[in-house]
């Protein structure tokens, strides 16, 4: 059952186009990795869905729906409604996203009390709970403590806390290990993935990491300036991707069941800025095999896994 519908979402700076008709959509607790390198329009897609789009940025066609609400035409009421309650969200820095003033504890337990679903007390002992299933150590007095006095690790997990806490139909995670050492990151996946499956929340997951990707997700969505260039299973991806800019993702990552042959694969060239998106495809300034087909602008087919691509890898050009 479908939870979360994009369709054909663009937003604008302006008369600048910096997500150029995105359509997704996520299950009741499925897990959807959306990938691709900065400035690809991944967290600006995220922001839409919690409407949180910052001054200047405007949702310019396309619907946005969780169920039954129509997210894109919510009045700031029904989304501050929302937010934390249905929808909740875990941030890329988790020590610069928590109040450095208020104790992590009242911040975990601050939805509960904001949307009337506990006593000032009950969410307490709730959020102390909570606390304690993400894996911090004597979380009565660690709820009293302040975000810089514990680790970026345990900040992450009380971001965490705070964030299933309530419960939510839809997390959104925008990059949630980017800042932690490589033990911690795993440690901090296999938490999530035991709170989804022990709550039934779906996972939007915002990564450029398609190690993360392999790890957790169930579906994976691949963006490139601004656009949907591929999406389908991640096992179906992995082994068999048909647009170059996911192989040349997935050859970024190290093999660990081959000798090293030298440096680390990098794809060419940098992603261009919005107001330099080339007509037509827009990957085909870096792309490995560029013909004047790509001048025009190729549409996604498939059925579930899809790609948008007139010479998908794995047929001859």
């Amino acid at each position: 059952m479908t939870l979360l519908a994009i369709q054909d979402l663009s937003v604008r700076a302006g008369d600048l186009s910096l997500v150029d008709g995105v359509t997704l959509d996520v299950g009741a607790g499925e897990v959807v990795a959306l990938v691709g390198e900065s400035g690809s329009g991944k967290s600006l897609t995220a922001l839409s869905v919690m409407g949180l789009l910052g001054d200047g940025l405007t949702i310019e066609s396309g619907s946005i729906t969780l169920g039954e609400a129509n997210l894109s035409g919510a009045s700031a009421s029904v989304m501050s409604e929302l937010r934390g309650n249905e929808i909740a969200m875990i941030f890329q820095e988790p020590v610069s996203s928590l109040n450095p003033l208020v104790p992590v504890g009242a911040q975990v337990a601050e939805s509960l009390i904001v949307h009337g679903r506990a006593t000032a007390e009950e969410a307490k002992a709730q959020a102390i709970d909570m606390l304690r299933q993400v894996g911090i150590p004597e979380p009565e007095s660690r709820a009293r403590q302040l975000p810089a006095e514990l680790s970026g690790g345990m900040c992450q997990r009380v971001m965490i806390a705070a964030a299933f806490i309530s419960k939510p139909r839809l997390l959104i995670a925008d990059e949630p290990t980017t800042a932690l050492d490589v033990t911690i990151q795993a440690q901090i996946l296999e938490l999530m993935s035991a709170l989804t499956t022990e709550t039934g929340t779906a996972i939007l997951l915002i990564t450029h990491d398609m190690g993360v990707v392999a790890e957790l997700a169930d579906r994976v969505c691949v963006m490139y300036g601004g656009c949907v260039v591929e999406q389908g299973p991640v096992d179906t991806i992995f082994a068999k991707p048909r647009h170059p800019y996911t192989r040349m993702l997935l050859n970024t990552l190290p093999r660990l069941d081959e000798e090293p042959k030298g440096e680390l694969f990098a794809i060419p060239g940098n992603v261009p800025s919005p107001q330099d998106w080339p007509s037509g495809c827009r990957f085909q300034t870096r792309c490995d095999r560029p013909t004047a087909a790509c001048f025009e602008r190729p549409e996604l087919q498939g059925d579930a896994h899809r790609f948008a691509c007139f010479h998908p890898t794995g047929v001859a050009s």
